[in-house]
């Protein structure tokens, strides 16, 4: 193809392009460009603006990915934990499991006569020639393990109920490991926050500070407040994709850690768990990294 075939073919092409489409991707080029030349001149700073990004997005991603997926262990632990109720002697077990099952948060009420456990006993262990001892059970299943306490306080009180239990210390301590842990997740939110921010606003200073006279000659010149404002705000998001992309690498392993406690466990693995947690780090990472530059911008910039 010719040089005049290829100039009138991109005549045409510009000419079938609307005017302000032309203007708008020039304005878009410039503020990447000058985007970019606020990098360069921030220098060897800029690896340790990323790697700081990097080290507190990995922290909170670690949390994050971690709180998603202890409720499901809580939920099948929660789940095998059952409230052991004993029946008194001459009490009608039947009569007793119907009217728990209508209790709230009850899903289950199985009932396990005295017989069957007799046997069971009888052969696991060498027992004497005596008579049965046991007295039936029942085996309740509550919805949530949040809910065994108040049920376990409302069976307590029906009639016909020898004795009771369950393994309330594992219970509570599983919810005390679940609230530490979203406790501790809010808080590195916060951290991260904060260090973000104070990175990104000290950096945007020194760019600020280094095109001092180039900004006041745009300004007398009448160029917009915007123009001048973006590519600042643009150069803070890139650094905090930066940060977050890096942070994908060791954050995928411990994904890959936490399915295969998952799979070890036989516990559900909570879905789209890492999508969720890929998505908060981008967010989060640039949302405060472009925050920064807008606080810093407005508080060293009178634009």
């Amino acid at each position: 193809m010719s040089d005049s075939t290829k100039s009138i073919i991109k005549k045409k092409v510009k000419a079938h392009i609307p005017k302000d489409w032309l203007k708008e991707l020039r304005i878009v080029y410039r503020i990447t460009i000058e985007a970019i030349y606020g990098i360069k001149r921030t220098g060897w700073i800029n690896l340790a603006i990323v790697a700081i990004i990097f080290a507190i997005m990995t922290i909170f991603g670690f949390f994050l990915r971690t709180t998603l997926s202890l409720p499901s262990f809580i939920s099948a632990l929660g789940n095998a934990l059952e409230i052991s109720v004993y029946i008194k002697p001459n009490a009608d077990t039947n009569e007793i499991a119907k009217n728990i099952r209508q209790f709230e948060h009850v899903e289950r009420v199985k009932i396990i006569p005295k017989e069957k456990s007799w046997a069971d006993m009888k052969r696991e262990f060498d027992m004497a020639n005596m008579d049965n001892p046991l007295p039936d059970t029942l085996h309740v299943k509550v919805d949530k393990p949040e809910n065994i306490t108040p049920v376990f306080n409302k069976i307590k009180t029906s009639s016909g109920v020898e004795d009771l239990n369950y393994a309330q210390d594992i219970a509570k301590k599983m919810q005390t490991v679940n609230n530490v842990v979203h406790s501790t997740t809010l808080f590195t939110m916060v951290i991260v926050a904060i260090l973000t921010i104070t990175i990104i606003n000290n950096t945007i200073e020194l760019v600020i500070q280094s095109r001092k006279d180039e900004i006041e000659i745009m300004r007398l010149m009448g160029v917009s407040n915007w123009y001048i404002k973006i590519p600042l705000i643009l150069q803070g998001a890139i650094y905090g994709f930066l940060g977050a992309f890096f942070s994908l690498f060791p954050l995928n392993s411990v994904n890959n850690m936490i399915v295969k406690v998952h799979q070890f466990f036989a516990v559900p693995v909570p879905v789209l768990a890492n999508n969720i947690v890929i998505l908060v780090l981008f967010i989060i990472a640039i949302g405060f990294a472009a925050g920064g530059s807008m606080l810093s911008i407005k508080k060293h910039l009178q634009v």
